[in-house]
């Protein structure tokens, strides 16, 4: 395997990715946004002190995940030769995000009986997180 495109990359548009994605998780599972229904289609109550038990642990994994899509996105703009600025991210992120990172929830879904909320709640959130990371991605050059 090719690793040279490794040395080619913007690590710190990825970063920056990879943060704008995590930020935006904060305010999509808000309650100005999915929170309350979010939290009714997985069964958690927020009151109950065992739901907050190693959320710190699962805050920086889920960080870690979106630097890995980060990287991704960032490998396919420079293999794809992508250079249209903020639309070839949202083009790129809405592609990525709906065809791999919300169907694969979607799959995964199916099998668990989980809700078609969820599926809406969760998959919304990878495309728009996969747009919003893939837009500094290709637009920082």
């Amino acid at each position: 395997m090719d690793t040279s495109v490794f040395g080619h990359l913007n690590w710190l548009a990825i970063l920056c990715g990879a943060l704008a994605f995590f930020m935006l998780g904060a305010l999509w599972y808000s309650k100005a946004l999915f929170a309350t229904p979010w939290l009714k289609f997985v069964n958690i109550d927020p009151n109950n002190a065992d739901a907050k038990k190693g959320m710190a642990a699962i805050m920086f994994s889920s960080f870690v995940f979106m630097f890995i899509i980060s990287i991704g996105l960032a490998v396919l703009k420079f293999k794809l030769g992508l250079i249209g600025g903020w639309m070839s991210g949202v083009k790129l992120g809405a592609f990525t995000g709906l065809f791999f990172g919300s169907m694969a929830i979607s799959i995964s879904y199916l099998y668990e009986k989980r809700p078609m909320g969820l599926h809406f709640i969760n998959g919304g959130y990878t495309i728009v997180g996969s747009i919003l990371s893939a837009i500094i991605i290709c637009s920082w050059s």
